[in-house]
């Protein structure tokens, strides 16, 4: 492959699968680089951190427990070794006798040119003064802490210099970043390592993200190996925000984490980026519980990257709780991001809330669901009172996972705590390529939809279905259905007498 970046790349991120271990657990392996026909350097793989499987009866890393495999990519991030690989030069990966896996797919390769390390702003403390081994030799969480609190107190700011950090102290809680400014030297640079004693057991290891808090340019990573929160596997959500004062994300890059969890008002996670996660990219949610500090209002989510996530890429979750008192998100906005290969659930979610804007997004390869899902997430969801859709390229959707489509809108059940809700979304100028199944599809029961002037481009059936017993309303204006296989139908509707279409 070339590089046809148009810039001299100096990092690579290799994402890539190779075979578990027999009795799972997996292993390790190297991939050879080569620059213009010469051997630069290996490249370390391991499949430690990759195969799950659905199903299995023990835990979610056992090969021999029932389950089918669901997740068995990685993504490896490289530093190029000697000088950065030229604009136009030619790349290949090369299993040599030394390289002992005996399968290696590669899936993408993504080339960077990443600038130097930042320096250290003005008025910060820098947790290496307060103890920090920036070496990963020894625990870093009490110092990182410490600092925070000092910072707080003085009203400065905390630097976390270039290195890689381990958190792995038993006796402390999660790293709390609430009202300070912590800032690393880059998501490439500068890394917060969670290294989990696995199995845990009830142990969290989160960043607390709260009101008046900005966290930037800084990764972090896990050991976790299956999806559990706060449980044997390691998983735990990448930051945890909330706060009724607001609060920023900036460049940050959260690798083998689940949820990165968003709640409270005014908050912002902007130029980020998400991989082989064990739940959710980004999720925009009202936390479950009624708190003035999870209210859910007017979080941005814009210029993101997600891809191998292990649920819904990003989503909105307005959830009433059990006794129907937690209020409504309202003010969601996804926009401008990009979801890749989600290896579970959608690309993109909106499940339930109030002025919800998706726009400007592109979703590719998704497995097991929808490009696109539009309704309510459980008996307690909130219903979806309005979103506008508009001005996104949707790829793929109506995977492995039962009835699946490019884009589903739904709305509650009979045993919602909303029964008789109706879903009310608008679209427009969004386009739906490659469904493998129906483009779009309104499911019952209750709905309120205006299409303007999308296009449907190549579905495997249908363009346009209306369900059998959905009731409400369609205006469709200006739509484009192209591209459809012999014997399918532009536009069918199962619900003539009581979903009335318009336009």
């Amino acid at each position: 492959m070339p590089n046809n970046t148009g810039k001299a790349a100096n990092t690579l991120v290799v994402r890539a699968s190779i075979p578990d271990a027999p009795a799972g657990g997996g292993i390790d392996a190297t991939l050879n680089l080569y620059v213009n026909g010469t051997f630069r350097q290996a490249i370390a793989l391991s499949s430690r951190q990759a195969w799950n499987y659905r199903g299995a009866t023990t835990n979610p890393d056992d090969p021999h427990a029932g389950g089918v495999p669901y997740r068995f990519y990685n993504e490896f991030p490289v530093r190029v070794t000697g000088a950065p690989i030229a604009a136009g030069s030619s790349i290949k990966l090369q299993k040599d006798a030394a390289n002992t896996a005996a399968v290696y797919d590669v899936d993408s390769v993504d080339l960077e040119n990443v600038g130097p390390a930042l320096a250290q702003p003005a008025n910060s403390i820098s947790v290496v003064s307060n103890g920090a081994d920036p070496n990963f030799g020894k625990d870093s969480t009490v110092a990182i802490q410490n600092t925070v609190n000092a910072a707080r107190t003085q009203k400065k700011s905390v630097w976390i210099p270039q290195g890689k950090y381990l958190t792995n102290s038993l006796v402390s809680k999660p790293l709390d970043f609430t009202g300070v400014k912590v800032q690393g030297a880059g998501m490439w640079y500068t890394t917060i390592y969670r290294k989990v004693p696995l199995p845990a057991n009830a142990w969290r290891s989160q960043i607390t993200v709260g009101s008046g808090t900005t966290l930037t340019d800084l990764q972090i990573d896990a050991n976790a190996v299956w999806r559990d929160i706060g449980g044997s596997g390691g998983s735990d959500y990448g930051v945890n925000a909330s706060g009724a004062g607001g609060w920023q994300i900036d460049h940050i890059w959260t690798r083998h984490v689940d949820a990165n969890w968003l709640s409270g008002s005014n908050g912002v996670v902007q130029n980020s980026r998400t991989a082989d996660s064990y739940g959710d990219g980004f999720n925009i949610n009202n936390g479950n519980t009624p708190s003035p500090d999870k209210l859910g209002t007017n979080i941005t989510v814009k210029n993101n990257f997600a891809r191998n996530t292990g649920d819904d890429s990003f989503a909105t979750y307005s959830d009433a709780g059990a006794d129907g008192k937690n209020g409504q998100i309202t003010g969601a906005k996804i926009l401008n991001n990009t979801a890749v290969a989600p290896w579970w659930a959608n690309g993109i979610r909106v499940a339930g809330g109030k002025n919800v804007e998706v726009r400007d997004n592109l979703v590719n390869s998704v497995s097991s669901n929808n490009a696109l899902e539009v309704s309510v997430f459980g008996d307690s969801g909130h219903p979806l009172e309005s979103a506008t859709i508009t001005g996104n390229v949707l790829t793929g959707g109506g995977g492995w996972n039962g009835p699946r489509q490019g884009v589903h809108i739904g709305s509650p059940g009979p045993t919602s705590l909303f029964p008789t809700a109706y879903t009310n979304v608008t679209m427009s100028n969004n386009i739906i390529r490659g469904s493998l199944s129906t483009g779009l599809m309104v499911d019952k029961t209750r709905a309120n939809v205006t299409l303007t002037n999308n296009t449907i481009d190549h579905p495997a059936t249908q363009g346009i279905l209306i369900a059998a017993g959905v009731t409400g309303t369609g205006k469709f204006t200006a739509n484009t259905v192209q591209n459809l296989l012999p014997g399918q139908m532009a536009q069918r509707n199962d619900s003539p007498n009581t979903f009335k279409i318009t336009g």
